[in-house]
């Protein structure tokens, strides 16, 4: 129980470090897919020197590699998407539309690990899309223009729940330490992005001032090698339907972004969305004791 409540503490602490990174994504003038591909790279070479420091070994099993690598292809263009969607329609509702990774998260975890929905979990997550509606309907009132990023914004919770589901799958496979996990995931991530990187934004592939340099780093170690790092290592010691509640945190966290650092102003309607979300993670939480 304490391995399993510590899991879930830090899932969520990965996940609001997570959703800091909308703040630099809006304000360093760098392409969508360039600055997903240079926070892969620097993450890329920090795991390699845990790697080495640890005497962490790459797994052993080919499916177990392959898990990973796919899991590291459908990260990067989660945050390709989400940045693009971060550009069309703001840091806040971007993140929430991103969060709506809840619903194929569920199915996955039905369909592919056979966890079963009970109807506590069942009223937990309608509650839950009961409460990012709340958040994110004032936001879409504003943005009519912006289908484009609406869009691109799910589909990028599309690939970051596949991105989860197949570190569980890899860990399935073979137990990988962390480091090493991470390596690959960040290493066939920032690969792939290579060409769309170079076609979709030529124009601004790299940052040009020491301070974007700054917020480009801190992207990669904080976000990448931190945040997703306390995500990957939660995972496998969650269900994943939990897993998707609580990964709702973050929109959460959004939110609060958006009203203080960005003094954007919040309705009463989208803090009721805010609380209803926390319920619906409480109510996750104590089914997933219960089991």
């Amino acid at each position: 129980m304490k391995n399993h409540n510590q899991s879930a503490v830090l899932l969520i602490i990965g996940c609001i470090l997570f959703g800091l990174g909308s703040l630099i994504v809006k304000f360093v003038p760098v392409g969508a897919y360039a600055i997903a591909f240079w926070r892969l790279l620097i993450a890329t070479g920090i795991f390699w020197v845990l790697m080495k420091i640890y005497r962490k070994h790459l797994p052993k099993n080919p499916k177990a590699i392959m898990w990973a690598v796919f899991s590291g292809m459908l990260l990067a263009f989660d945050l390709a998407f989400w940045h693009e969607s971060i550009y069309a329609v703001g840091p806040g509702i971007s993140t929430l539309l991103n969060s709506l990774q809840v619903f194929f998260l569920a199915g996955i975890a039905w369909i592919f690990f056979n966890e079963k929905q009970t109807k506590l979990q069942l009223l937990s997550l309608f509650i839950a899309v009961v409460g990012v509606i709340l958040i994110a309907s004032p936001e879409l009132t504003h943005n009519v223009d912006g289908a484009y990023g609406i869009f691109i914004g799910l589909l990028s919770g599309v690939c970051l729940a596949g991105s989860m589901a197949t570190i569980r799958q890899a860990h399935k496979e073979e137990t990988i330490s962390i480091f090493p996990m991470m390596w690959l995931i960040s290493l066939s991530g920032a690969f792939v992005l290579i060409l769309p990187s170079l076609y979709f934004n030529s124009d601004t592939l790299y940052p040009k001032t020491v301070s974007d340099i700054g917020l480009v780093l801190i992207y990669g170690v904080v976000m990448q090698c931190i945040a997703w790092g306390l995500i990957a290592y939660s995972i496998p010691k969650l269900s994943l339907s939990l897993t998707g509640l609580l990964l709702l945190s973050e929109p959460v966290a959004a939110l609060v972004i958006d009203s203080t650092l960005l003094e954007k102003q919040i309705s009463l309607l989208q803090w009721c969305g805010a609380i209803l979300t926390l319920f619906a993670i409480y109510l996750g939480s104590v089914k997933s004791k219960a089991d």
